[in-house]
């Protein structure tokens, strides 16, 4: 047990741990220990974001997906899932509502659709920032090609999300089919690096065949990459996919693992995930508690959002919706924290 504070605090002082001390302190999580990294993490949060919690505005556009991922409920062989695609005024729309809610920062995000051409979606990202002017644009449309990421920036964009998912090789492949490959998907991710934009990657936590030296190396590969962003989130399975009969991933993991993160990317912008919320009603509250400090309130419009479903039971109402911004900024304030009206930047 020492041992695990110990390597708490060296990362803490160092923001970095080998692959072998990865796996020891992912190994056993008490309670003492837990609460020990938790209130590192609070104070590390704390003294670069304060008392901020940043809210996201999610517009999900389409349903549509040209790929094939295992775990995913809008995977393109899956004949069951509802498909829908939002137009670009109808985008708008959304972006209006959430303007006048209060937020400052939208994120457009979708399967990778082909109807989404680079030529739409710049002209809709000038839209975006004609009509408001200060805010932040963030895109997560899976893979494109290095061209076109710089056109999305040069049209706008000022973040990026694309998960990792998996940083092993050989487990990527136990997702995906043989098309998809993590090479590719790490090779977008230095591209969106090189061109300037504010990169967010991820992976979850629990998927099938996912070992504690899986999440050593995804945490050794964050590390390398040093995103502004890093989404994580348990795996929940989807009915309709060849992984429905697994196992949820571990909330307690999910947490712990996010109070390692701010520890080793102290001034990274960390979600308490919908995931979270979905198997744990207090999911986001115990996730800022860790050292979160970003909540991506839902702007979809409100008859589509069950169609993007990328797991069973999928939060999308409730204090999940942006309508609900009200009872969040109340849930926010009785763990002592603050909703901000802002873009919410990486500092």
């Amino acid at each position: 047990m020492r041992d695990r504070y110990e390597l708490i605090d060296k990362l803490h002082k160092t923001h970095a741990l080998s692959k072998e001390e990865w796996i020891r302190v992912l190994e056993n999580q008490s309670e003492e220990v837990c609460r020990y990294l938790f209130e590192k993490a609070r104070t590390v949060r704390d003294a670069i974001y304060g008392k901020d919690i940043y809210i996201r505005g999610l517009i999900e556009i389409s349903s549509y997906c040209k790929n094939d991922c295992y775990y995913c409920g809008i995977r393109r062989s899956n004949q069951k899932a509802e498909r829908y695609r939002l137009t670009p005024e109808e985008i708008l729309q959304c972006a209006d509502e959430g303007w006048r809610l209060g937020f400052r920062t939208f994120v457009l995000q979708g399967g990778e659709d082909g109807y989404y051409t680079d030529a739409l979606l710049c002209d809709l990202l000038k839209e975006i920032k004609k009509r408001y002017p200060g805010c932040a644009v963030t895109l997560s449309l899976g893979e494109r090609g290095e061209e076109s990421f710089r056109r999305l920036f040069e049209a706008g964009a000022d973040r990026y999300l694309l998960r990792h998912e998996t940083a092993n090789d050989a487990h990527y492949a136990k997702l995906h089919p043989d098309y998809q490959q993590l090479k590719t998907r790490k090779e977008c991710l230095f591209a969106l690096k090189r061109i300037g934009y504010q990169v967010g990657s991820g992976f979850m936590v629990g998927s099938p065949f996912q070992t504690t030296e899986n999440l050593a190396e995804d945490l050794l590969f964050l590390k390398e990459l040093d995103p502004q962003m890093v989404g994580i989130g348990p795996f929940i399975p989807h009915h309709d996919t060849p992984f429905g009969s697994y196992p949820s991933g571990s909330v307690s993991l999910t947490i712990f693992l996010l109070g390692l993160i701010r520890l080793m990317l102290p001034h990274v912008l960390l979600p308490a995930t919908t995931a979270l919320g979905t198997l744990d009603p207090q999911g986001r509250e115990k996730g800022v508690l860790a050292g979160a400090n970003v909540v991506m309130p839902n702007l979809s419009p409100v008859m589509v959002r069950k169609k993007y479903s990328l797991y069973d039971n999928k939060l999308c109402t409730g204090d999940e919706a942006a309508e609900s911004l009200a009872s969040l900024k109340e849930r926010m304030k009785k763990i002592g924290y603050t909703v901000a009206e802002s873009r919410g930047d990486y500092r």
